[in-house]
């Protein structure tokens, strides 16, 4: 299950150049389609392809099925290692809200806490985006960093601009989240190789106008473009969440194709990693929408 989010990971492409996954087996509400291959598939000694008629399948646009074998992913593993991460996501986000205060004596250490563990777990996302194989150990780590930052990030919203912001972010993100599975499942979200190179295109294009974005306000001051506050930040950000919706949809398709195919069951963890990166990443700009718009009053 090559990991489909355009921002952290480069797994999103099969070895012919071709995207892996992409048009491999039919969403749901949506009629069959021919396919290529499976993207799990080895030109030889393929150890996931375990069914002698996939191709046959393929063909006439019969939808893949994982063999009933142990060892291959499914929906319940996805769902277990998905709450595990973002179960130690939460933990250490709630210790971190409990034990780092931001008061006036304590906010600069609480918020440099924060910073730091922000960028180890920016680190360990990316380790784990150029491995080639699943590591949950760092997946975890990943995720315990990752909490302390929203623990710090959130509790200084929550207390010093916004009373309540953080559940409200939570909220909202749980709002996008079942948004996107229905839509999903409905077959109103077509995921495709036209809508994989829009998101691609769309996001590339965000993280570098946010990456000049900060370098002007670190060189420069004050909130450099503009792009992250006031009433150009609530733009930018309504749009960091519309494309955090269409990450979900990608991972969704990512987990659809990873079940049909019969993927080993540890790939269930880049699933989990990968949901974990796109709800962190909408929960923030929710987080900062809340801000901005308490900070205008």
């Amino acid at each position: 299950m090559r990991s489909r989010n355009p921002v952290f990971s480069r797994r999103g492409f099969s070895r012919d150049n071709g995207y892996a996954g992409f048009n491999t087996a039919p969403q749901a509400g949506g009629p069959a389609v021919a396919t290529q291959a499976n993207p799990y598939a080895q030109p030889t000694g393929n150890p996931y392809a375990q069914n002698p008629y996939a191709q046959q399948d393929l063909q006439y646009g019969t939808p893949p099925q994982a063999p009933a074998t142990t060892g291959r992913m499914t929906i319940d593993d996805v769902i277990m290692r998905t709450g595990t991460t973002l179960g130690v996501l939460i933990v250490t986000a709630a210790l971190s809200w409990a034990l780092l205060p931001v008061d006036d004596a304590n906010i600069s250490r609480s918020y440099g806490i924060g910073i730091g563990a922000a960028l180890i777990g920016m680190v360990l996302a990316f380790v784990q985006s150029f491995k080639r194989k699943a590591s949950p150990a760092l997946i975890l780590t990943y995720a315990a960093f990752e909490g302390v930052f929203l623990g710090v990030i959130s509790s200084i919203v929550d207390n010093r601009i916004a009373d309540g912001a953080a559940m409200q972010a939570v909220i909202g993100t749980m709002a996008v989240f079942a948004g996107v599975l229905v839509a999903y499942r409905a077959g109103w979200i077509r995921v495709n190789r036209r809508f994989y190179g829009f998101v691609m295109a769309a996001a590339l294009g965000f993280i570098l106008l946010m990456a000049v974005n900060l370098l002007f306000a670190v060189f420069g001051g004050g909130d450099g473009l503009g792009f992250r506050s006031g009433p150009l930040g609530i733009v930018f950000g309504v749009i960091g969440i519309i494309l955090g919706a269409c990450f979900l949809a990608l991972d969704f398709k990512q987990v659809e194709d990873g079940i049909a195919y019969g993927a080993p069951r540890e790939e269930a963890w880049l699933a989990a990693f990968g949901l974990t990166l796109t709800l962190v990443w909408i929960y923030m700009e929710f987080l900062r929408i809340i801000s901005i718009l308490n900070s205008s009053d």
